[in-house]
């Protein structure tokens, strides 16, 4: 098993791999507790749909699927959701699901026009492909995690109060609404350094599960956050390891892990409801 371990090491692609993975993880750890305990959830999956259309733009000009394109378009429909929602007096989920579908749509016609074979790309959109993270793209991901943790660290006081008393926290002088702001930019930097990786179908299970899993065994925001990153670290260093020895997919087999410690959660909190008092 250690010489197994050691020759995978030795390989540069694995190398990559295991630090994307890494990267990846916390990201969506940390932005999962926010989504959660938001009641969020389609933002996930909405703005990683949205991500399509950023990359097929991408691809239609000549660019490939560019991660700075897609970042982008993902970041401006990410602020145009909250922009429209407050104008309209929308719920987010209803705004999320109009660029969610348009984003789709325009994507399509897209790659439609461009006429190309794009089905190894669409694969590696839809289904992710972390095997084959290249150096640049470790860059753009390493560059964009240090961004998303200084925004965390800078504003976590503010994000916590405003997700938990919003109208409290907006008399208390703390402004909400840019709060929100930031937090959608913020998802759209980790949805976009993420969704190569994990793939656009899996990407909402990604942010998610992990989150929930945490809420599931913490009695606090902070304690939230900490299990939420280290079961989606743990998870996707296990699943990508699991998927190199059993030769299957890594995106799906790390969801199927986190799905496994949230089934494990679900029992500890049956078994011992006091002790697993989830918050609220």
């Amino acid at each position: 098993m250690i010489e197994a371990l050691t020759t995978m090491l030795s390989y540069t692609f694995m190398q990559q791999a295991l630090i994307a993975a890494f990267l990846v993880a916390v990201m969506s750890g940390l932005l999962g507790v926010f989504v959660v305990q938001r009641r969020l959830s389609f933002l996930g999956d909405g703005l990683a749909h949205t991500t399509f259309g950023g990359l097929a733009v991408s691809w239609f000009f000549g660019f490939g699927t560019s991660l700075w394109i897609a970042l982008i378009y993902t970041l401006f429909s990410a602020l145009g959701i909250v922009w429209i929602r407050k104008r309209a007096n929308l719920t987010a989920d209803t705004v999320i699901g109009i660029f969610f579908a348009v984003s789709v749509a325009f994507g399509i016609m897209l790659m439609s026009i461009s006429q190309a074979n794009l089905q190894i790309e669409l694969s590696s959109i839809l289904f992710g492909s972390i095997l084959s993270v290249g150096t640049s793209e470790l860059i753009i991901l390493a560059v964009l995690s240090i961004v998303s943790l200084i925004f965390f660290i800078r504003y976590w006081s503010a994000l916590a109060y405003s997700t938990f008393d919003e109208e409290l926290a907006q008399s208390d002088g703390i402004n909400v609404s840019m709060i929100e702001y930031l937090l959608f930019a913020f998802a759209a930097v980790v949805i976009v350094a993420s969704v190569k990786f994990v793939g656009i179908i899996l990407m909402a299970a990604n942010l998610v599960i992990p989150a929930a899993t945490a809420k599931l065994l913490s009695r606090s925001l902070t304690q939230m956050t900490i299990y939420s990153v280290v079961i989606a670290v743990v998870a996707s260093i296990g699943g990508l390891l699991l998927s190199y020895f059993s030769d299957v997919p890594s995106g799906s087999t790390i969801v199927l892990l986190e799905a496994g410690f949230f089934a494990i959660a679900l029992i500890l909190k049956s078994v011992f409801p006091k002790r697993y008092s989830s918050l609220g």
